[in-house]
Order: structure tokens, then C-alpha cells, then sequence
């Protein structure tokens, strides 16, 4: 019995692994290296939608994430939303998202986003949104998005999600 939960366990481990890898597409550009690029569904007829991800600089040299574009949306902007004296508001940070040397900026619903302006056709759950985004230093940089369920606080399968199923084990 001890040898069937063991080989279950194993089971279970490397199929975790499988999906977490599977999802998080790593793209390297220069000293930046941008993971977790994921979006949310739009209900039909939505006009925008938001992009999120990571990157992170693992040089020496500060770089600027200045904007992007995809097929999809007539224009791809770096936003931010903060609060103000209890209103929420939202604003393009018109000279770019710097990425400071040795850190990582994630760009994440309620905070920093890329926002994509006059959607062309809604964005649906499953599919990939191809984007290019463009660096001060890195230049333009392709990718896609995964695109989750309406209401997704993060990509799935990044780990987060497994560590809820088994409590424990770190992914």
C-alpha cells in the first residue's frame, strides 16, 4: 500500500511540475528576463483589456519598458492605478516603467498593467494573446499572454495554485 501511495505521490509531483512549466513561458531579452505574461477575459463588446507580467533585470544598467503593440488592440499602453483620498484611478505613466538593475517590477491587476486599448474581438479564456513590447535598451521583445477567466488573479498553473491543492510542497 505504502509503495502505491508513494507512486501516486510521484505521480501527482510530476504532473504538478509539467503544468507549471508548461504555462510559464520565459522570454529572454538582453539583460531582461519576462515570465508570467497572462491577461484576463473580456465579456464581449469590451473596449479594453489588461495585460500582466514580470520582469526582471539581471544587469548592471537600468532599462524602460516604453510601451507595445498587438494585432488586437489599436494600442498597447503602461499604466498604473493607485489610490487617491479613496478614489481609485488609473493613468498611463507616459515615460515608461523603469526596471532598476538586480530588481523585479510585476505588473499585476489593482497596480502596474499594460493596457490594451480598442480591443478589436474580446480576449477569450484559453487563448494566447501575441504582444510586443518595447524597451528603452532591450528593444522590442515578442510574447504572448495566457489568457485566464474573467475574474483570474494570476496566471494559472504558476505554482500558487498547486501549493493550495498540496499544502506543503513548494513549486
Amino acid at each position: 500500500m505504502k509503495t502505491i501511495l508513494r507512486t501516486l505521490c510521484g505521480i501527482l509531483f510530476l504532473g504538478a511540475l509539467t503544468c507549471a512549466s508548461a504555462s510559464a513561458e520565459e522570454v529572454k531579452a538582453g539583460d531582461l528576463v519576462i515570465t508570467q505574461a497572462w491577461s484576463r477575459a473580456t465579456p464581449g463588446g469590451a473596449k479594453v483589456g489588461g495585460g500582466y507580467l514580470t520582469i526582471e533585470n539581471k544587469g548592471s544598467t537600468a532599462d524602460r519598458l516604453i510601451g507595445g503593440s498587438a494585432d488586437i488592440a489599436a494600442k498597447v499602453q503602461v499604466h498604473e492605478m493607485a489610490m487617491n483620498n479613496g478614489v481609485m484611478t488609473m493613468r498611463p505613466i507616459d515615460k515608461g516603467l523603469t526596471i532598476e538593475p538586480g530588481k523585479t517590477v510585476k505588473l499585476a491587476p489593482g497596480g502596474l498593467h499594460l493596457m490594451l486599448l480598442d480591443l478589436k474581438s474580446p480576449l477569450k479564456q484559453g487563448d494566447k494573446v501575441p504582444l510586443t513590447l518595447e524597451f528603452e535598451r532591450a528593444g522590442k521583445v515578442s510574447l504572448s499572454l495566457d489568457v485566464q477567466g474573467i475574474g483570474a488573479q494570476g496566471p494559472a498553473n504558476s505554482g500558487g495554485e498547486m501549493e493550495k491543492k498540496m499544502p506543503g510542497m513548494k513549486m
